[in-house]
Order: structure tokens, then sequence, then C-alpha cells
């Protein structure tokens, strides 16, 4: 956290000299245009040649000061966003608030695990996470949440993540260059609907024109200032109009392009520089050096590419203007140049423009994972093994405070099932969601909470908090049913990470029991990895049937000074103490 308040004093003294420049400039600025304006009222009045001079030098200093006024509002939001990035991340390490956005959108209440394991939503894991600033980042980080990925995939992100994590300037810039994009769901959406945008070639005969006409009509004109022949004048105005009918035949054509392309130069450059920064940038991971290969096109990078469309959207933008409009395209049928330049952009470039994206997002994610790791030094990257070996050691959910929280070592080998045992509030739920949480972080290649892991990747299913479904008209019983057949089917697929708390509530007892008992011994038959949490001690007998595959842990409490004691240490065996008489009793209730 020392790092953090380090940069933000530099970063709010950088950003207080870069204001002070500006507002200078800025009052320069203004001082040097209404020079240029006497200056050029006084050299009406009086023609004198110094006037004229001194008018023309006023005006270039005006447009070198507009230069560097646009690169110091450029600075001035990089090191806001950079002041902003760091600020963010003190108040959240020191638990003030949550800057980040949650990513409820991506929740799925039929996905196997996302709604049960607060994968998205308030103080969920993505947001903990996520430090994503562009939409295709934010869909990317999501989209790795609700999968396991291939092991030399998991490899190289961990490899990759552990590059990034020591590059933490690089990160906070490429962080700051995606926040001042003001990317969006839609601008994304707009910009690949453009590129996926059918059009065709214009005719060949409109780009011969297109060419000849606007060289006839300055040979006209330099005829006409050599000459004077009022003819030339004449000749002129036919050109001027014939040129606007052209374009006018194609204006509708113009128009589609500019409504499937609205608002989207400045996302356009934007996106380049964020390429640019992985262009420019020293990777030595597999993953990050790979990414990097495919920002090459044509022997130019995709950012030279991306600015080049940047520049003709903006140029398209004068066909909004309708006196520049008029003059540009009457003269040089200017915006059917840029017309046919989109089209043949959109042609060479539409098959990677989704690949440059993507690696956008690829980074972003990566970035997150890797702020992950540098904000919890203590956290391990698992080691990865193919023999159904699942080892934590001090295992804990990553989102609990590092001061209080409890870790526990858990093996799942030789036995792979656990019956997990514990009276209401010794951890029974924590605990498992401990265990589903960081089998998600290892299976997209971050670290853990844990000090040393050992894991075989799988994918999980959950059954642990479900709802009833009010517009699908489910009871809780039937959602839960749904779940479990959900679980057994992808267990006929393949081997999974199951955990399940307390299923059949909805039913009797000896019905759940019964049912409980019939469930762990499909699940198991099904070399299934995992646990249940139960309070029902005749389903803990089952390990005496199974005892190559099932194996018993329990959570105690005792009652110490006539009050409740939870220690949150996962133990050998059944539990044998109660809290809920105890409990009632003190508050009243029985």
């Amino acid at each position: 956290m020392q790092m953090y308040h380090s940069k933000k004093v530099n970063l709010e003294n950088n950003l207080k000299k870069i204001n002070k420049k500006y507002n200078s400039i800025s009052v320069l600025r203004l001082l040097v245009i209404i020079a240029f304006i006497i200056s050029l009222y006084k050299y009406i009045q009086s023609s004198e040649a110094v006037l004229a001079l001194s008018a023309a030098v006023f005006f270039i200093g005006f447009i070198f000061l507009m230069r560097i006024h646009s690169k110091l509002q450029f600075e001035r939001k990089i090191q806001e966003a950079l002041l902003k990035i760091n600020t963010d991340e003190i108040d959240f390490l020191e638990n003030k608030k949550l800057s980040f956005e949650n990513g409820i959108e991506f929740n799925d209440f039929h996905h196997p695990y996302a709604y049960d394991l607060d994968i998205f939503g308030e103080h969920s894991l993505f947001q903990n996470l996520n430090r994503t600033a562009t939409y295709i980042g934010k869909k990317t980080l999501a989209n790795q949440l609700l999968k396991v990925a291939k092991v030399v995939e998991i490899e190289q992100n961990q490899e990759a993540v552990q590059e990034l994590t020591q590059k933490l300037d690089w990160r906070q810039e490429f962080s700051a260059f995606a926040k001042i994009t003001q990317d969006n769901e839609s601008s994304y959406n707009d910009l690949l609907k453009w590129s996926r945008f059918n059009s065709e070639s214009l005719p060949r005969w409109l780009a011969f024109f297109s060419f000849v006409s606007p060289l006839v009509l300055i040979g006209v004109f330099i005829s006409y200032l050599t000459t004077s022949y009022t003819i030339l004048i004449n000749s002129l105005s036919y050109l001027f109009i014939l040129n606007l009918i052209v374009l006018g035949k194609f204006l509708k054509r113009i128009k589609i392009e500019i409504a499937n392309s609205d608002n989207i130069d400045n996302i356009v450059k934007q996106y380049s520089l964020l390429l640019q920064k992985i262009e420019n940038e020293t990777f030595q991971s597999k993953k990050l050096k790979g990414l990097q290969h495919k920002l090459t096109f044509k022997t130019e990078n995709s950012s030279a590419h991306l600015k080049q469309l940047s520049a003709l959207f903006s140029k398209n933008d004068t066909i909004a203007n309708l006196i520049t409009a008029v003059l540009f395209n009457g003269a040089f049928l200017f915006n059917l140049h840029v017309l046919k330049s989109l089209i043949q952009w959109k042609k060479e470039h539409a098959q990677v423009l989704e690949e440059w994206l993507e690696i956008i997002g690829e980074v972003e994610a990566l970035n997150s994972l890797a702020n992950f790791a540098y904000n919890n030094p203590d956290f391990v990257f698992p080691v990865l093994n193919s023999n159904y070996k699942i080892d934590f050691e001090n295992l804990s959910h990553p989102l609990l405070n590092g001061k209080t929280r409890v870790g526990n070592d858990v093996a799942f080998y030789p036995q792979s099932f656990m019956i997990l045992t514990g009276s209401n509030m010794s951890g029974k739920s924590t605990f498992l969601r401990s265990l589903g949480v960081n089998m998600v972080l290892s299976g997209m290649g971050a670290v853990v909470c844990a000090t040393k892991a050992n894991v075989h990747p799988l994918p999980v299913l959950v059954s642990m908090r479900l709802s009833d479904s009010l517009t699908d008209s489910e009871s809780y019983f039937y959602a839960e049913i749904k779940r479990l057949k959900q679980i057994m089917d992808e267990l006929e697929n393949q081997p999974a990470f199951v955990l399940l708390d307390e299923i059949l509530r909805g039913t009797n007892s000896d019905d759940k029991r019964n049912g409980t008992i019939e469930v762990v011994k499909k699940v198991i038959a099904q070399k299934a990895v995992g646990a249940i949490a139960t309070h029902d001690i005749e389903v803990c007998l089952t390990t005496h049937n199974f005892p190559e595959s099932l194996i018993n842990k329990c959570f105690e409490v005792e009652i110490q000074n006539d009050d409740l004691y939870f220690d949150y240490k996962l133990r050998e065996g059944v539990c044998q103490n109660k809290s809920a008489s105890f409990l009632m009793k003190k508050m009243g209730v029985i």
C-alpha cells in the first residue's frame, strides 16, 4: 500500500504543475488570438506589410499554442486517471469503498456456480478483481471467471500474470489509457457492427471521375488566374455543380456509413493508443509475446492501422457541416474519396479488427489478475497436476479481511469427497465458498488464497444458494432438483469439483436424509471431487461403506464464559457439539 501512497503524492504534484502550465497556455493563447485580430484589423485599415507579417506570426503562434494546449490536455487526463487508479487502490485496501464495476450484468442464475459463489454483484469476486475500463476487457474477465481454462492456457496465464505483477507502472499507464477511452458496450458493438456492414466497392467510372474532375477543376481555376477569361468562371461553376450532383447520387451511401459509425473516431483513436502501449513494451512471457505478435499486420503495427481508421472517420464527419461539405465536395469530391478509403480499409482489416480488440480485452483481464497478485503478495500460484489431486495449505476466502481470516489445510487425496458437519455459524458455508472461489481462480491462472496449492483444474459445480424463481413459477425445491440434475448431467461427461450445501431442504427429514445419501453415492460413482455440508449425522455413516472415497470433516463450537466460541478450524471426524438450543435459550426464544 505504501507504493500507492507514494505514487498518489507524486501524481498530485505532477497534476498541479500540468494545471499551472495548462492555465498559462490558455491565457497566452487568448492573448495571441487577440493580437492576431488587432494586427489583421490594423492591416486592413493601413495595408502595411509589417502588420500583415505580424498577423501571420500571431496566427502561426496560435496554431503552435493550440498543439501544446491539446498535448497538455491529454497529459492532464492521463495524470487524473492515474491519480484515480491509485486513490481507488488505497480506498480498496483500507476497506473504505469498492470503486470498481461489479459485473452484475454477467450474472447467470442457471450457471453452475456464478450465483452460488457470488462471482458477480456487490462485494463479489469480480468486483474485487476487476481493474478493466473497456467493455471488451470487462467481458473477457467475466468470461474467464465462468469457465476453467485448459492446463496450457492456465500455465501461460500464470506466467503472464507473474510478469505483469512486476510492471506496476506499465499496468497503471495502460489502465489510465483505457479509462480515458470512455468506452462502453454500445460503442464497442457499433464499431463491430460497422466492420461487419457489407460495403460494396464503388463503380469503376466513379473512381476515375473522382480523380479527374478535381484535377480539371484546378486546371481551369489556374487558367482563369493567368488569363482572366470569364468563360472559365462559368466552366468552374458547371464543374462545381457537376461534382455536387455526382456526390448527391452517393450521399445516401455516405450517410449509411456515418450512421453505422457514429462517434467511433474518438473510440478508435483510444483503442490505437492502447494497442500502441502493448506494441512498445518488452515482454518475456509466452502469452504476452504471442498477443504482441498478433498486432503486426502487413508489416505495420495494428495501432497505425487504427489511427488511419480514426482519421478517416474524422474526415467523414465533415459531411455534417453543410458549408464545409459543399465547398470541399464541390471542389474535390472530398467525402467520396473518404468513402472509398473507408470501404478499402474495411475490406482489408475487418477480419482482424475484432481480434485486435480481443487482445486489448485479454491484456486488461491479465492486468486485473496481476493487480490482484500485487495486492496479495502472500497468495500463491497453484502447482498444476493431472492426477485429480487437490491440496491447499492455509486455504481461506480471498475476500475476507486478511488480518482476521482463518486458514485451513485441506486435501482431496486419497479420499476424493468430504462430508462436512458443524453447527450453524461454525464456518461450513464459508469454507465451501473458499474451496469454490479458489478453484475458480486456479482455473483461470490467478493466485489463490493459500500458502501452498497443488490443483488439478476441474469444472466447478455448486448447489449452495438457490432461490425461488417467480418468473419461471418454480419453488425452491424444484429449482434445487433441477440444479442437482444439471450437476449429474455434467458429471456424465467429465469429472468435476462439486460443492453441495444442505441439499433437499424443501422435503421431510427422512426423505432429505435418504436423498442426500443417494446423491453422495452417485457423485462419488462419477469420480467427482469436492464436499457436501450436512446437519444429518446419518449421512456421515456413509463413509463406512466407501472409505476409499469419503471422509468426514467438521467445524466445532465451544461454550466459553457462557458464550459461543467458533475457531473456524477444520477437524477430523463428525461434529459433536450443537449451538442452536444454547443460542435460543440465551436469547429467550425457548
